[in-house]
Parts: C-alpha cells; structure tokens; sequence
C-alpha cells in the first residue's frame, strides 16, 4: 500500500476528498452468494496454453500441470474452450463427439484427474459447449448425407432445396460470419468426406460458420434430448457450469427468410443503444430469436439436478442490453459475457454509460453483470488499445497492417484491467493477459489457421494473432510451453520479456499487477459489491471514478494528472503516480 505525501500542482484535477458524494446506480448483494455472482474465471484455450507431450500443441495434462500459476494468481474457475473428438477444422469448435476429448489433447481419463486437480485447489471447472453446429464428421451428419434428401437423418440438420431453375442457387442470401456464403450444396463440397457424397444430390445445407460446420436444427426433438444428455454427461464428471457457444443462434426465423444485413464475428456500434449500451451486436433472423429461451429454461432444470450451484454461461452477441439480460432471467442462463463493455471505446464518458446500462440491464432480472475485455476471438487488448484511427477493432492484425503502439496499449491496458476488475459482478481473463501479452501481429501469412483467413478471400487475418502458446520459462525453447520446444504457432519476440518466470520476478510486472488486484477484490468483497459514481467527476470527459464497497476507483484518461489527497492509501495502482497524482491511462484503487 502506498501513502501520498504530496499533492499536483494547483493547476491539476484534484480528487477533494476521501469520503466523495455519489450517486449509487447499483446496489452490493447481500444475500445472494452464489459463485458464479462474483467469481474472477480465467479462459484457458487447450492447444496454447501448455504442451506435456512435446508434439507443439497443448493438452489437458499441460493445464493441469500449470493451475499452481492459476491458484496464485487467485481466479476462482476455468473456462476450458473445446477438447472434444474434433477434426480441427476451426481449432475444435467442429465438434465430432461431444462425449469425448480429442486424442491430440489427451483422454477422458486426463481430463477426470484435471477436474480433480482444480477441485482439490479450490478452482472450479467451467466446460465449453458448442450446440449451435457440429462437425461435418459427426456421426450424425456422416448418416444425414449418406440418407439423403427427406430423411429423418436430415431433419436434424438445417437441410433445403435451393432456389432457382434447377436449384442451383442457395435458399437464401445469408452469408458465412467467417466470409462467403452460409450455404454449400451437397454436390459441391470439398472435404475429406467428398468421395461418399452422392454427386446427384443437390440439397443445400446451412453453415453460419465454415463448410465444415453444418448448423442443427433445434426444432428437432432428437436435438434437444441429446444435448441434454451432454450436459448431464459432463456434469456426472464433475464440471461445475458450461460456457454456450453462440448462444443467441441455435434457433432461427421461420421460413429461413432472406436479409440482407451483415454478419461478423466481432463488431462493435457507431451510435449508442436507447438503453446507453454500445459495442456488440448481431441481429437478424438467425440471431436472438424468441426459440432460444426454451431451451435453456430446459438446461437450468437439467442443472437444477445438481448439487453445487452449476453455472451456463452464454456467449450471446445480443444488444441492446435490455435483450441480453433476457437470456440471464432467473430461469435462464446464470452469466451472459457483456460484449457491449469489451468493444467499448477507452473514453470516460462511452464507459461510463455502458457500466451504468449493464449494471441497471442485469439489476432488472436480478443477474450479475459480467465484464470482459480479451478472448479467443479477438485481438488481445493490450495491442487493441494501442490502435488509433477509426478500425480500432479489426478483425486481426496482419504484418502488413497498422500497427498497435506498444508502450501506449500496454499502459491503457493495465489501465482498463484495473477498472474492470473494481466493478461489481463477474470477470473474465484469458489466458496470457495476466502476463500483458500483446498480439502477434507479424504472424507469416501461410501460417494462418483460422478458417475466417481464406473464407473471408485473404482479407481478414483472423484470430490467430491471439492464440499463440503462451510463455512460461523465458530461457527455454519455445519459452516452456513444450518440453520439445514445438509451437503450433511461433512466438513473437516481445513473448520473452512476458513470460511467467519473468513477470513474476519484476516488481510492479503486470502479473504482481493482476494477483494483488484480485486480492484486493476479494478482501474487499468487490465482486458481491455496490457501484456509485462519484459526483464530483459525473460529467467529467477525462476522469471515470467510481466508489465500490469502501474502495475508489478512478481511471484519468486525460492529460492532466488527477490529484489524490494527501492522506490517500493507495491499495493498487496500473502504473506509477506523479507526484501525488494519477497519469493519464493510469487507474488506481483508493482505501476509503
């Protein structure tokens, strides 16, 4: 803790006092204790986090042998992305088997003594499922193309005729969110399956995503029983919740009508919502459709059945936000990722109304608020928040792209990583953000791996920029992710300086940073915790302040330094203070 001796020049902002007015907008939970309501879980992406087995991709045994990182750090759970049967054709998002874990990260077996493991640390384990499409290796639709057309085989799937004289046009005009059309005839198709099709078949499938990943249809029965049988399979062996991929698409509009809006994997709003909000936002008629809460009204009951307060997370690109706390009702799902908050520009006043809309959104329905700012699909946010210009969110980073100043994004992000985590509610890490990994930015083009790279016609360099393995040991090959040194994805140079031995040996490294703030948070009670704005900077376009519990929290974003008093007990700070005051892009936590 540090105390400040001495005060800015008169010329400064100035913080007046150590017992502010404010205007509470969302009050602290006193009575509902569920995990989920505050926990810190930190998102673990299997093939980058650790190899055990040397092969440069890494596994379930690779994450169980680095939760002691995890358990110093302090988070409460982990969020595994997919490790089923999978033929990687979008880094296991195409899943074959949904009872299974894919051979190339170990077996079930492994992921039993995992479970375990985090159990046994006090961790709790939170599985990734992907409901809205499989695999073109599926069993399922392995037999849906060998039935053909008007079998029940078919009929689990989003199967049509096509339009035009003799079918040759797709059924509609939606389009692919990786790029392209959302339709392939079964005729044309080019996969390692291709040899089985029957060449006089020209029935079109759906795919929001790529070839390879033929969406369900979840007016079938059969589709709904089985899933629910997944969930119970997982929950049998422990899991303690599940995150839902594309949680907003699973059902459809009737009649599959065309429209001709766009589709995208990360996109923010240029002008704000009626309820404030801005960012993120898919609509149209594959999208939040009334369908979806039937089945996770069934999926909360499934859940219900055990002992442990199990938690489903939804991945729903829904705004305003009024329509996204529709999927966290008391019935419903128990978290809702608030992409609304990640793709929110670094200005005080935007974050200050996406805050105030997301605390007041969720209050109505009586759910935490969650705040994110990196995953696996996009860029990490220590490099995004060092763009500057009007695409400040592409879709990926190429060599040959702007590039993101360095000392500038890590600042602003320590900065934003600081605020997120005094909020009130629920937060999510990904992995290696902790440690202020930036972005692979210089990544060789034919190495790419993400299907939107050529769906999208070589235009967009996609997510792979964000999940490069992560580094551990900075004076081992391949930084300690691999025994062998093997990397799926080369490392960029700046990985050194950022790997764990070393972040851990650095005063003030952006790792000490993360795990005193967590800390903090948690003897401070902050996740369960009220939010009131501090009057005194209400309409301020530089300063963001905020009181939580008895902390302060205040972000300058400004050129001038704000002044604290000079009896403030600073608790944690993103960056160094200037004579008794908070920098710009700095935020600080103030005991009060």
């Amino acid at each position: 803790m540090t105390h400040i001796d001495s005060i800015a020049d008169s010329s400064a902002l100035e913080l007046t006092s150590l017992n502010p007015t404010t205007t509470v907008i969302h009050p602290k939970s006193d009575s509902a204790r569920e995990w989920w309501r505050s926990a810190v879980i930190y998102q673990v992406y299997p093939r980058s986090f650790a190899d055990s087995d040397g092969d440069g991709i890494g596994d379930i045994p690779g994450v169980t042998a680095r939760l002691d990182h995890l358990v110093e750090l302090g988070i409460d759970a982990v969020w595994l992305s997919p490790f089923y049967r999978s033929p990687q054709a979008d880094a296991g998002y195409d899943v074959a088997d949904y009872r299974d874990v894919d051979p190339l990260f170990g077996t079930l077996a492994d992921f039993d003594e995992l479970v375990a493991q985090a159990h046994s640390r006090g961790l709790r384990i939170i599985a990734d499922l992907v409901p809205n499409h499989t695999s073109d290796d599926h069993e399922w639709f392995k037999a849906a193309l060998a039935a053909g057309p008007g079998s029940p085989e078919r009929a689990r799937y989003l199967f049509r005729e096509g339009k035009g004289e003799n079918g040759e046009l797709p059924p509609n005009n939606w389009k692919s969110i990786f790029g392209g059309p959302a339709w392939t005839r079964v005729n044309e198709r080019t996969s390692p399956l291709a040899a089985a099709d029957d060449v006089s078949d020209d029935q079109w499938y759906l795919h929001m995503f790529d070839t390879r990943q033929p969406d369900l249809d979840w007016e079938h029965p059969e589709v709904r029983a089985e899933f629910e049988e997944v969930l119970r399979f997982w929950l049998d062996r422990g899991v303690d919740g599940f995150r839902i991929d594309v949680a907003h698409g699973m059902v459809k509009a009737p009649g599959l009508p065309d429209w001709d809006g766009d589709v995208a994997m990360v996109e923010g709003t240029t002008e704000p919502a009626e309820d404030g909000s801005t960012g993120a936002g898919n609509s149209g008629p594959m999208f939040d459709q009334e369908g979806v809460h039937d089945i996770y009204r069934a999926w909360n009951m499934v859940l219900a059945d055990y002992a442990g307060d199990r938690a489903l997370v939804a991945e729903a690109w829904v705004e305003p936000l009024s329509r996204l706390a529709r999927y966290v009702r008391s019935d419903e799902m128990h978290q809702a990722f608030n992409f609304s908050y990640l793709t929110t520009a670094w200005e005080a006043a935007a974050l200050r109304n996406v805050v105030t809309a997301s605390l007041h959104a969720s209050d109505e329905v009586g759910a935490p608020t969650t705040w994110v700012l990196s995953n696996h699909d996009v860029i990490r946010h220590a490099s995004r928040m060092g763009l500057t210009g009007a695409a400040v969110r592409p879709n990926g980073i190429g060599k040959n792209d702007p590039q993101p100043d360095a000392e500038l994004g890590l600042r602003r992000a320590r900065a934003a990583s600081l605020q997120m985590l005094g909020l009130p509610g629920s937060a999510y890490l990904y992995q290696g953000e902790e440690l202020g990994l930036p972005e692979h930015t210089d990544l060789d083009d034919d190495l790419r791996q993400d299907p939107a790279w050529w769906r999208s016609g070589y235009t967009e360099a996609g997510r792979d920029g964000c999940r490069v393995p992560l580094p551990w040991e900075s004076d081992k090959p391949g930084l300690g992710f691999s025994p062998t040194g093997k990397t799926w994805l080369p490392q960029p140079d700046s990985y050194k300086e950022c790997a764990a031995d070393v972040q851990r040996a650095t005063e003030g490294s952006t790792f000490s940073m993360y795990r005193d703030a967590l800390a903090v948070r948690k003897s401070h009670d902050l996740g369960l915790g009220s939010l009131g704005w501090v009057e005194e900077f209400a309409g301020s376009a530089t300063v963001l302040a905020f009181v939580n519990n008895d902390v302060l929290v205040l972000t300058n974003f400004g050129e001038t330094p704000v002044a604290l008093p000079a009896d403030a007990q600073v608790l944690i700070s993103s960056g160094p203070l200037t004579d008794g005051g908070v920098p710009q892009d700095t935020t600080v936590w103030v005991q009060l």
